[in-house]
């Protein structure tokens, strides 16, 4: 990209898996960049993976703030001289909001508050968020549209729906532009496999290539639809850079629009990993259902694809053959 075409964009929670490769994607651009984040779930050592894949003149365009969504003052000052706001930054997990509903409530809503304010108050271009697909909760169509949703089966997708809420009340009340993205189960390199709250892909990876078992919560037959981490990074700039008047102020599914089972997520990791030269000869440990999980997720993507231009370029396995180096890579060897 031209540097005539440079812009200042800040990400929140730019240590973490998502946030971490929108760093990456933006520098490579030869974009400036402020980033936040206070490492409650991020970590350095993505920050330094991401140093050493662009040039050190890219990686000079970047500005590092460590601090906390939940202060105020700390967002105004993130805020400062920026175009673009990719607002990442979340306490994330159903199963930590059932444990910490308060923490979560605290990092999701005063901090996505706090994040809206100083955004507003900086007159940024566009400030598009990290909304989830929780929201659709117990509804049971299939495909989610955005327009449809059912009761939250979580606090942690109650504090995403009050952030939808909140976007759509500052547009009325104060004209400021916000596009919110429901990710389905985002996936790729730099997601952290460790923890009680992991994600399913790379947790079971990380036990796959160490040789141990892999449990699947519930019959298998639960389906998600998984998203490759550059799928997601494609909706972010494509919301941020939109002009359409039609295209701002919305909620936008972020998926492929597609459904895999566990048991059928199960076979193409092995797969995945088989063709990287890993065998992994274990049959999956059955256990009890998750409380507050839904049965089955699925996306329909034609409101992002008609008026974002969104085209989704990884399937999932076409995703998991694209990431597994990086996990056979770093997995095998790191933790922490």
């Amino acid at each position: 990209m031209p540097a005539s075409d440079s812009r200042h964009w800040l990400i929140t929670g730019v240590a973490g898996f998502i946030g971490s490769n929108l760093l990456e994607t933006l520098l490579l651009e030869d974009q400036s960049v402020t980033g936040l984040d206070n490492f409650a779930t991020g970590y350095r050592h993505n920050l330094d993976e991401v140093r050493r894949r662009v040039s050190a003149e890219q990686w000079a365009r970047f500005h590092f703030i460590e601090g906390d969504i939940t202060s105020l003052a700390t967002c105004h000052d993130a805020c400062r001289g920026v175009n673009y706001v990719l607002h990442q930054a979340a306490l994330g997990s159903v199963p930590r909001s059932l444990a910490d509903p308060i923490a979560t409530n605290h990092a999701n809503v005063t901090g996505f508050l706090n994040m809206l304010v100083a955004a507003r108050d900086a007159g940024v271009q566009s400030f598009v968020y990290a909304a989830s697909s929780s929201t659709y909760g117990d509804h049971p169509g299939l495909p989610k549209v955005e327009d449809v949703i059912g009761q939250p089966l979580s606090p942690y997708a109650v504090t995403k729906y009050v952030n939808e809420l909140y976007a759509d009340v500052f547009a009325r009340a104060y004209g400021f532009t916000t596009i919110g993205l429901r990710y389905f189960n985002v996936f790729g390199k730099r997601q952290d496999p460790d923890g009680a709250y992991a994600a399913v892909i790379p947790r079971w990876t990380a036990a796959m290539i160490a040789g141990q078992p892999v449990q699947i919560n519930g019959d298998g037959d639960t389906s998600r639809d998984f998203c490759f981490v550059d799928n997601a990074i494609q909706a972010n700039l494509l919301a941020a850079r939109a002009t359409d008047p039609a295209a701002r102020n919305q909620v936008y599914n972020v998926a492929v629009g597609d459904r895999t089972t566990l048991n059928e997520l199960f076979a193409a990791l092995r797969d995945a990993l088989a063709a990287q030269g890993v065998d992994y000869g274990l049959e999956p440990e059955y256990r009890d259902f998750r409380p507050g999980d839904v049965r089955h997720s699925q996306a329909d993507i034609g409101k992002a694809r008609k008026l974002l231009g969104y085209t989704p370029r990884f399937t999932v396995r076409q995703g998991l053959a694209e990431a597994m180096p990086w996990y056979i890579g770093s997995l095998a060897g790191r933790r922490g």
